[in-house]
């Protein structure tokens, strides 16, 4: 089943395991981990949340909203918000934190969603897509909940760092997949993810009826430089993850309506 969070960093390379991405077995753990550390506090969520720019009265879907924090954030800033996630227990942690502010869903990005067309202004998808192999069925229902004029924003691994976890010698055009253990609380939790090459994640978008309106390799925020100084240099210096907008083409009319 997929799961969709925010990656936290320098997870090490495992051999395949029976059951992968399971985030209802550490998702009070990860939460913890993800809520003030410097890949997700300060470099994923603030990268989200300046693409986004002023979103007060827009209808936000966080699609992976995970235990919520970039919902919180979100609904902080005047949008109004559903959240949709596969993980039960990230479900939970993200009721707790948002109370009755923000619609919450249990479903499956690979599930049809069960919002009318053009029932949002904004998809936010962070560090999600990347948990699936085709992403085809999952952007077409993504355009179809989006009004014509409405933004997909979106986070992965980033392609060109993903291929270097991956054999030395595997082929670079070919979408595959590559795993990982993250270790919380002396637990190690198999992840599997799958990596796209450049030109296959733009397809992806394009053959989905979005128009591409923007790449980002952002910098984290500059407060980690003293909070973080070894890591901020690295995620400074190092590509991470790749940020991208795609737009869904306004009507005929010219309207977003």
């Amino acid at each position: 089943m997929e799961r969709a969070t925010e990656v936290p960093g320098n997870p090490a390379q495992f051999a395949e395991p029976a059951r992968v991405n399971d985030y209802d077995s550490f998702a009070v753990a990860y939460s913890a981990e993800t809520e003030n550390n410097l890949v997700n506090a300060y470099y994923a969520r603030p990268a989200m949340l300046a693409l986004a720019g002023e979103v007060a009265g827009r209808r936000i879907l966080d699609a992976g909203c995970g235990s919520g924090a970039l919902s919180a954030a979100l609904r902080d800033r005047g949008a109004v918000v559903t959240g949709i996630d596969a993980s039960a227990e990230m479900l939970a942690l993200a009721r707790r934190r948002l109370g009755d502010d923000v619609d919450l869903h249990a479903l499956d990005l690979r599930d049809r969603l069960p919002f009318a067309d053009g029932a949002f202004d904004d998809v936010v998808a962070s560090l999600v897509l990347h948990y699936l192999e085709d992403w085809g069925p999952t952007l077409a229902e993504l355009r179809r909940v989006l009004r014509p004029g409405g933004r997909l924003i979106a986070s992965v691994d980033h392609p060109f760092v993903a291929y270097t976890f991956q054999a030395p010698h595997a082929d670079y055009f070919a979408t595959t997949s590559y795993t990982f253990e993250w270790t919380f609380n002396g637990q190690s939790t198999p992840m599997r993810f799958w990596r796209k090459p450049l030109h296959a994640v733009i397809d992806a978008f394009t053959s989905a009826g979005f128009r591409l309106s923007l790449i980002s390799e952002p910098q984290p925020d500059p407060a980690a430089r003293e909070l973080f100084p070894d890591g901020f240099h690295d995620l400074s210096t190092k590509p991470c993850f790749l940020f991208f907008v795609v737009e869904v083409p306004p009507s005929a009319t010219g309207s977003d309506d």
